[in-house]
């Protein structure tokens, strides 16, 4: 069985926390992390903002993404050996073919791109409030460092037109509050994952 969970959210809010998190304890678990198909930085435009436009769509290689993806959902097995992720130990009736197999798709823009809306079994959203938001944004270094005023002229904006956007596609989205604890967070998506494979064999 091939099942692939969403965790998408707003910057800074805890994905890759959560993302870590269930790797160490879900079965023959791979996982795609959204950040990993930035374009190179001379190919991000500027906007009408006056900012790189980082935190749009264009500024990643979507189609390589959904590659990826699809590239796993053809043969996990492939996949996870590949990236050298270990399978649970077979039992002598079990080969791998027949095991439950996990993909995590990790993203701040993971549900606006029509063509992986449908791959998706189950798709969160962790959501922090505005302040938060910019208090940990401004804790954090990124290989390019935020320009003052990135946060309230464009990562701020576009979370939200995206987060609109994202409300009016077709899926069924579970909301996590990311004010809880990580352990909190873990617990919920955790069980909930759990009773849904149960549901599902």
């Amino acid at each position: 069985m091939k099942y692939i969970i969403g965790i998408g959210g707003v910057t800074n809010g805890g994905k890759t926390t959560l993302t870590n998190k269930l790797m160490k304890t879900l079965p023959n678990c791979c996982v795609v992390h959204q950040d990993d198909f930035y374009k190179k930085p001379d190919q991000i435009e500027v906007g009408d903002d006056g900012y790189k436009q980082w935190d749009v769509i264009t500024s990643l290689d979507m189609e390589a993404m959904t590659n990826t993806v699809k590239g796993w959902m053809e043969n996990p097995v492939k996949f996870a050996r590949s990236h050298g992720i270990p399978l649970a130990p077979l039992s002598e009736v079990t080969d791998p073919e027949n095991q439950t197999h996990i993909l995590i798709v990790e993203g701040f823009l993971l549900y606006n791109f029509a063509p992986l809306l449908d791959v998706f079994s189950k798709s969160y959203y962790i959501t922090i409030p505005y302040e938060e938001c910019k208090r940990r944004r401004s804790t954090r270094q990124y290989t390019v460092p935020d320009p003052p005023g990135l946060f309230d002229g464009h990562v701020w904006p576009m979370y939200l037109k995206h987060r609109t956007e994202m409300e009016n596609c077709s899926l069924e989205i579970k909301y996590l509050d990311g004010l809880k604890t990580k352990e909190e967070i873990y617990n919920q998506v955790y069980e909930d994952i759990q009773n849904n494979l149960l549901n599902c064999l």
